[in-house]
C-alpha cells in the first residue's frame, strides 16, 4: 500500500467517542489528507443516519450489512466495551484494520482472542490510549530516565458517559498507560480502594501501584469532582517532571550538578549572554523561594488535538503496513493493571466490610 493511498474508513459506534472519530476523520479529509469518511455504523438507526448526514457518509445498523454493501480500510471500534470483541473479529477477519478504543476488552481472555484475531489475519490492529498521543506526553517521553515516583490525578464532574464501566477502565487506565510505559517493569504489587458514589460502579478511586524496578505511583481518579484536573508529575535522581495533559504542558526542574561545571572555561572568556541569562533566572528563582540550583525548563510542546494525532498515527500504520504506536499488547497491559486495581478495591471493600 502506498504511503499516500487514499483510505476508505468507518466509525462503528455513534456515541460520545464515535461522534469525535467521525468528526476528526472529517477534518482531515477537509484539510486534503488522504482519507474518506464512508460509513457510520450504529444500531440506533437515527443515530447513525443522523451523524452521516453531518459528516456526508453512509449509515448503516450493523457492520455486516456495512460489509455487504461499502468497501473500507480500516474502521475506528467505538462501541460500549463489551461488544468490543465481537465487533473487532468480524472487521479483522473481513480484511479491515482496526482502532479499538479503550479498555481493549472486557476481559484478559477477550484481550487475547483480539491479539490473535488480529495476528492470524495480519491486520493492523491499535488500541485507543488517546494519551500516548497528547502533546505534553510526546515531549516527556525522552526526559524519561528513572522514574522513581509518580503522583497522578485525573478528575472530573459527574456524567451520564462510560457508565457501564468502573473509574479505572474509565478514566485511570489512561494514567495506567502512560506510567506503565514510562517505568516498562513488572508490576509488583496493588493497594487501592474505591467508592460508588452516584452510580452503581466505582466513581472514585485511590491506588498505590509498585514496581519490580522500585518505582512506586500513587493514582486517584475521580469521576464526581467539582473540577477537571488532568495531572501527572514524577520524580527520577536529581530531577522532578509536572505534566499537565489539558493545557499540554510540561515543567522539568534538575537539581544543578555540582559547581565547576563543563562550562568553566567558556565563562572565564568573559561576560556572554548565558551569564546574563543565569543571572535574570537565579534572580526569579530567589523571588518565587526556589533554591539556586535548581534548574527549571520547560520543553517545547507542538499543539495538537490528542484525537487528531491518534488518528493520524493509525493511518499511517495503515497505509505503511507498519506497527501501530500503541499495540493490542500495550492495551492488553493497561487492561491488566486495571482489573488487578479492581480485584484489590474488591477485597479492601470485603475487609473494610463496605456495603455497596
Amino acid at each position: 500500500m502506498t504511503p499516500d493511498r487514499q483510505l476508505a474508513v468507518a466509525v462503528v459506534g455513534a456515541g460520545a467517542f464515535g461522534r469525535n472519530h467521525a468528526r476528526v476523520y472529517h477534518e482531515l479529509h477537509k484539510r486534503g489528507e488522504p482519507v474518506e469518511l464512508a460509513a457510520i455504523v450504529d444500531a440506533d438507526s437515527a443515530r447513525a443516519q443522523a451523524l452521516a448526514a453531518q459528516f456526508g457518509a453512509r449509515a448503516f445498523r450493523s457492520v455486516d450489512e456495512m460489509l455487504d454493501t461499502a468497501q473500507v480500510d480500516a474502521a475506528s471500534v467505538a462501541v460500549p466495551t463489551i461488544h468490543h470483541l465481537e465487533v473487532a473479529k468480524i472487521l479483522l477477519e473481513s480484511g479491515v484494520d482496526v482502532l479499538i478504543e479503550k479498555p481493549l476488552a472486557s476481559s484478559l481472555d477477550e484481550a487475547d482472542e483480539l491479539i490473535r484475531a488480529a495476528r492470524n489475519h495480519q491486520r493492523i490492529a491499535q488500541a485507543g490510549h488517546l494519551e500516548r498521543f497528547n502533546p505534553a506526553v510526546r515531549a516527556t517521553v525522552p526526559l524519561v530516565t528513572q522514574p522513581m515516583f509518580f503522583e497522578v490525578h485525573r478528575l472530573s464532574p459527574f456524567g451520564p458517559r462510560a457508565l457501564d464501566v468502573d473509574v479505572v477502565l474509565d478514566l485511570m487506565i489512561h494514567d495506567l498507560d502512560i506510567v506503565l510505559s514510562f517505568v516498562n517493569s513488572p508490576v509488583r504489587e496493588v493497594r487501592a480502594v474505591g467508592l460508588p458514589i452516584l452510580s452503581e460502579k466505582v466513581d472514585i478511586a485511590n491506588v498505590r501501584m509498585e514496581f519490580d524496578s522500585g518505582c512506586v505511583a500513587n493514582f486517584t481518579a475521580s469521576r464526581v469532582s467539582t473540577e477537571r484536573v488532568r495531572k501527572l508529575r514524577f520524580f527520577q535522581p536529581r530531577q522532578y517532571v509536572s505534566v499537565d495533559y489539558s493545557r499540554q504542558d510540561v515543567i522539568m526542574i534538575t537539581v544543578d550538578s555540582p559547581a565547576g561545571g563543563g562550562d568553566q572555561d567558556a565563562r572565564q572568556s568573559g561576560f556572554h549572554l548565558q551569564d546574563i541569562q543565569r543571572a535574570i533566572a537565579a534572580t526569579a528563582k530567589k523571588a518565587m523561594g526556589i533554591p539556586p540550583q535548581f534548574k527549571i525548563d520547560k520543553p517545547r510542546v507542538e499543539q495538537e488535538e490528542p484525537l487528531q494525532a491518534e488518528l493520524r498515527s493509525f493511518l499511517d500504520s495503515v497505509r505503511r503496513r507498519t506497527p501501530p504506536v500503541v499495540s493490542l499488547e500495550d492495551g492488553r497491559r493497561a487492561l491488566a493493571a486495571a482489573l488487578q486495581i479492581l480485584e484489590a478495591i474488591r477485597e479492601h471493600a470485603e475487609r473494610a466490610k463496605l456495603i455497596w
